[in-house]
């Protein structure tokens, strides 16, 4: 593994890979609630077709994967394909993010094919603001799939929660609060505008306010984490053996130390979440591209990577919706 960096000098070695473009859940921030135009079974990349991208990837210093949707676990047989990731010598992480809806019935199959660790999308603790937010989903199936997949031993099962104003800020001590009792590993993200045209500003709470609130609890104290590559900074409330983690794409955006790219379910290489721009895999491959080709095309997309996004400039964000780019 030779290592590659983008052009200013940061190492990339992450790859988040979509899937699936279908969800079971229509979450508010996420997908408008008719859903969006699905891709075709044809237009989506095989098993085997992300192994041979991944494997190159691989190559070239690529040692993280994570798996993504859409829901991931809609798609059939995901097992087989972390399997087949798990053969590649130099992957040494391999990791799902799920709404959990499905986790409890796939958890076992999962944690024995050599998937290590799991991140649970959790809006709210509270059954018919759950059902609000995501539109269709049951709080108790995905309460289930975290107990089993703590059971399994996937774990640190972390809980992501896209904390928005006035839908479920007010549950922010909740969820601080289950550190202490249960030993939860929870992530408050703030939110980031899924279309350019809505007014963000107007859902986004600041970590900073986010920190004063969960305060009031206790003190928080900074905590490092023994796993896990993404932007996080951890902290932990007195007597908690599980921790608090804040991700600020908006107000303290982590850029300068961006490691990754995103494979969409369609063979699109994105080296950023929040722009356009995308470098096509799926063809050249299906098309009979050596690895050679492949991994030039992976490191045209590295070297595109932009230095950071501009949304609290006012910079809009069009395109894809994030359930059709993995998050």
């Amino acid at each position: 593994m030779t290592g590659i960096y983008d052009s200013f000098q940061r190492p990339i070695n992450y790859l988040r890979i979509s899937v699936t473009d279908r969800c079971n859940l229509r979450c508010i921030y996420c997908m408008p609630a008719e859903g969006v135009a699905l891709m075709s079974h044809y237009d989506i990349l095989t098993y085997e077709e992300i192994y041979t991208i991944t494997k190159a990837a691989a190559e070239m210093g690529i040692n993280k994967v994570r798996l993504t949707g859409g829901e991931p676990l809609v798609r059939a047989g995901l097992s087989d394909l972390v399997r087949l990731l798990a053969g590649i010598e130099t992957i040494d992480d391999i990791s799902l993010t799920t709404n959990g809806i499905l986790l409890a019935q796939h958890a076992a199959e999962l944690k024995e094919a050599a998937l290590r660790r799991v991140n649970v999308s959790l809006d709210s603790l509270r059954p018919e603001r759950f059902r609000q937010i995501t539109r269709c989903g049951n709080l108790e199936d995905t309460l289930e799939g975290i107990e089993v997949a703590k059971t399994v031993g996937l774990t640190p099962v972390k809980i992501n929660i896209v904390v928005m104003a006035g839908f479920n800020d007010d549950e922010l001590t909740d969820f601080a609060a289950k550190t202490v009792s249960d030993g939860w590993h929870v992530r408050f993200i703030e939110y980031m505008p899924v279309n350019g045209d809505e007014p963000f500003s107007e859902k986004l709470v600041s970590v900073s306010e986010m920190r004063k609130r969960i305060e009031s609890l206790g003190k928080l104290e900074p905590c490092k984490v023994d796993v896990g590559n993404g932007p996080a900074k951890y902290y932990r409330l007195p007597d908690a053996s599980g921790t608090i983690g804040f991700i600020t794409p908006i107000t303290e955006h982590f850029c300068y130390q961006c490691n990754r790219l995103r494979l969409t379910a369609d063979g699109k290489l994105r080296p950023c979440l929040l722009s356009e721009e995308e470098i096509d895999l799926k063809e050249p491959l299906r098309s009979g591209a050596s690895v050679l080709e492949l991994k030039n095309l992976i490191e045209k997309a590295i070297a595109s990577k932009p230095k950071g996004h501009r949304l609290a400039e006012g910079k809009k964000r069009n395109g894809r919706p994030f359930s059709q780019v993995g998050g």
